[in-house]
């Protein structure tokens, strides 16, 4: 088993407020929930309304598929749908 986790600092450029913040993110998250059935939350910065902190984690017996589903993942967060940039990115593949 396979645990792939990817911590992601968002910046949302064209964001002046929290809630503008939200409306950003939590179709992002769900987004990314539905697409590729990983867990994701809002992990940090909660407070600040210009940078958000995703933190995805997805399991598999296969780790080459537990790498190829993040960065398609992270692709797909950098493809310009959404108004964020990626300014930050770790990643880690754990053998369990």
């Amino acid at each position: 088993m396979n645990v792939g986790v990817c911590k992601l600092k968002l910046r949302l450029a064209e964001n002046t407020s929290l809630k503008g913040k939200r409306q950003v993110i939590k179709p992002i998250i769900a987004l990314i929930k539905n697409k590729y059935n990983v867990s994701v939350a809002e992990v940090e910065d909660n407070d600040l309304w210009q940078i958000a902190t995703l933190g995805i984690c997805f399991i598999s017996n296969d780790s080459q598929y537990t790498d190829e589903v993040i960065t398609s993942i992270i692709k797909f967060i950098n493809s310009g749908r959404f108004e964020v940039e990626i300014i930050e990115q770790e990643i880690e593949i754990i053998p369990f």
